[in-house]
């Protein structure tokens, strides 16, 4: 890692990291800030968040801004609204103002090299969160989830709706053959190429064996991409499959790969446009997701979507604050994986933290009980 500008906090930081050692931060901002010292001393730390147009980043970029000033942080928290050039210009402004650090998750993996240089001549550390920022050696850190086993959840849930696994992981009684149809996430996210490379190593077996049939051959992350994770795209996309591929009404689809809520609610408007139920009981091909959105949630529950992965992206907020005091006191971050995540040019330190599948009989376990989401918003809908 490049010098670090500053050497404050590192006897009280190392007994935060010491509380939380192999297991990353806990479940709230004051636990993120606790860990990071709780004296960041005014220091400002640029965040850069993809967009506004998804709960879970509104979420993500206020857990973060939250942790950081209860650790004593200043922060410049700005959203891209999903324009590459807007994020540009707004990390361009967060390094003019001689910001210590900079925590981003991009929109566009590729498309910072620039400023991620201009940080560099500036000495500021950059940790990238979530998204992997490629093609640079200038990114000190990443913090993120176990993007490829968050494939192989997304997979095991569509072979548990379909029967062909049980939700223990034991083999189920259904036998098939199934049709499917694979989604995937947008080609400049560089999670999306390891979540559908975790799905696609653990479906490939069943569709070797001919228990699950990707009726339409679009089988590669490049046909099945929807640009910007977008729930129109994904929408037009189904339409299209159930028209070339369905539309004669002999072939039956059974269960669609989602890697994200909002593309799932977008597969599923295709579907019931296209008479397939409103429910999973009275036809509805099985809905895979991720994020635990909670419009989503509410699906679930009401049998319409049949699962989600629930990053608990407050541990992840946590995690960069934990990590973040940690580089501003001139210590290393805390890595639990220094091999998987090439950007290209270096192999990026990163810390991991681990997922879960939500099904209909878990969300009050997982969701509710922890207090992610309340009885109330799950039952209406809405956060």
């Amino acid at each position: 890692m490049r010098g670090i500008k500053f050497a404050a906090m590192g006897a009280v930081l190392a007994l935060g990291l010491a509380a939380c050692s192999g297991d990353g931060a806990g479940s709230s901002s004051s636990d993120g800030a606790e860990a990071a010292g709780g004296s960041g001393d005014g220091q400002l730390v640029g965040v850069a968040m993809p967009t506004q147009t998804s709960e879970r980043w509104i979420a993500d970029g206020n857990a973060v801004k939250a942790g950081l000033e209860e650790a004593g942080y200043d922060v410049d928290l700005q959203y891209g609204n999903d324009d590459i050039p807007t994020q540009q210009q707004q990390i361009d402004q967060m390094i003019n103002k001689d910001v210590d650090l900079l925590i981003v998750a991009s929109i566009d993996g590729t498309a910072l090299t620039n400023q991620l240089q201009a940080a560099a001549d500036k000495d500021i550390p950059v940790i990238a969160y979530d998204r992997l920022i490629r093609d640079s050696e200038n990114v000190d850190f990443y913090v993120t989830f176990d993007n490829e086993n968050v494939g192989v959840q997304q997979a095991t849930s569509l072979l548990v709706g379909l029967g062909i696994l049980n939700e223990d992981g034991s083999e189920g009684d259904a036998t098939g053959p199934f049709n499917i149809e694979v989604f995937a996430g947008s080609l400049d996210d560089n999670n999306a190429h390891f979540f559908f490379k975790g799905a696609m190593d653990t479906l490939q077996p069943y569709i070797e064996d001919g228990t699950i049939v990707i009726k339409s051959g679009q089988n590669t992350i490049e046909q099945a991409a929807t640009l910007r994770w977008s729930q129109e795209t994904a929408q037009k996309r189904m339409e299209d499959i159930l028209t070339s591929t369905y539309g004669g009404g002999s072939e039956q689809l059974d269960g669609v790969l989602s890697p994200f809520d909002g593309i799932s609610r977008g597969i599923i408007t295709a579907l019931q446009n296209a008479g397939y139920g409103t429910t999973i009981a009275d036809g509805l091909p099985v809905v895979t997701g991720q994020d635990a959105e909670i419009a989503s949630i509410k699906l679930i529950a009401d049998g319409t979507q049949f699962a989600s992965i629930f990053k608990d992206t407050r541990k992840l907020a946590d995690q960069a604050v934990v990590s973040a005091g940690s580089i501003l006191s001139g210590e290393e971050p805390e890595a639990n994986d220094t091999e998987s995540y090439d950007n290209g040019v270096k192999v990026v330190p990163s810390f991991l933290l681990e997922s879960d599948i939500v099904y209909m009989d878990n969300i009050t376990e997982l969701l509710v009980d922890s207090g992610y989401w309340t009885a109330e918003q799950v039952e209406s809908g809405q956060a």
